[in-house]
């Protein structure tokens, strides 16, 4: 066979093993027959796939999470990125980053490098005051998880019992955010300002968590009173 017809192969198998690392990495732990309706994929070309990204050590299989009681049969795996598979995303740039966030430690305090990560993420207040006003009709949560998403936090709503929590599957500035916890505090502050609400931060993949994980409480209007009625 022609080399360069083997080379066009190995490419192809590469780029989709790629998209089914990058769909566990935006939709979170996902099963094989997730992947496959996700992806358009045969569920024997997903496993082949999760089976090459498990040697590498890219994933790793993770019972689920059981809610009620269970049906009859094995429940089906979930796939999830390791520590190493989430490395493959992030940016290239991360230890000139960290070099130029300690130089600035150094010259300016801790003060100077929260005044830089308040202003990285200043942007994100007016793409999110600019989408609110495109599409009013879309909460002010799901608005923050798109614009989140467009700068590469993969971030998606999920309603809770206390509110609702806004998950994080990336974080493009992880590695640094460990050393400089700055950055997180920044974003939070942010979160918090456009919602117009105090939130709590429950997790982040800075620390080692697997996802960053924001609890937005409720409006106080919205919770019931002693008769069941909103305020």
């Amino acid at each position: 066979m022609p080399s360069g017809v083997v080379t066009s192969a190995r490419e192809a198998t590469d780029s989709t093993r790629d998209r089914v690392a990058r769909s566990i990495l935006e939709n979170g732990p996902s099963t094989a027959a997730a992947l496959a309706e996700r992806l358009a994929l045969t569920p024997a070309a997903v496993r082949r796939h999760l089976d090459q990204l498990l040697d590498d050590g890219a994933v790793e299989q993770r019972e689920p999470r059981a809610y009620g009681a269970r049906g009859r049969g094995r429940p089906a795996k979930m796939f999830a990125l390791t520590a190493a598979g989430r490395d493959a995303f992030d940016q290239q740039y991360d230890d000139l980053a960290a070099d130029a966030l300690r130089f600035l430690a150094e010259t300016g305090g801790d003060d100077a490098v929260l005044a830089f990560a308040r202003r990285r993420v200043a942007s994100l207040e007016v793409e999110f005051a600019e989408l609110t006003e495109r599409q009013p009709e879309l909460d002010p949560a799901e608005v923050l998880a798109l614009v989140l998403t467009r700068h590469g936090y993969a971030a998606s709503v999920r309603q809770a019992p206390a509110g609702a929590q806004l998950c994080q599957q990336h974080c493009p500035v992880s590695h640094v955010a460990h050393e400089f916890p700055q950055l997180c505090e920044a974003e939070t502050e942010v979160i918090s300002r456009v919602l117009g609400r105090h939130v709590q931060r429950l997790a982040t993949i800075a620390h080692g968590d697997g996802v960053c994980t924001t609890c937005i409480p409720r409006p106080i209007s919205a919770i019931p009173d002693e008769n069941g009625a909103s305020s």
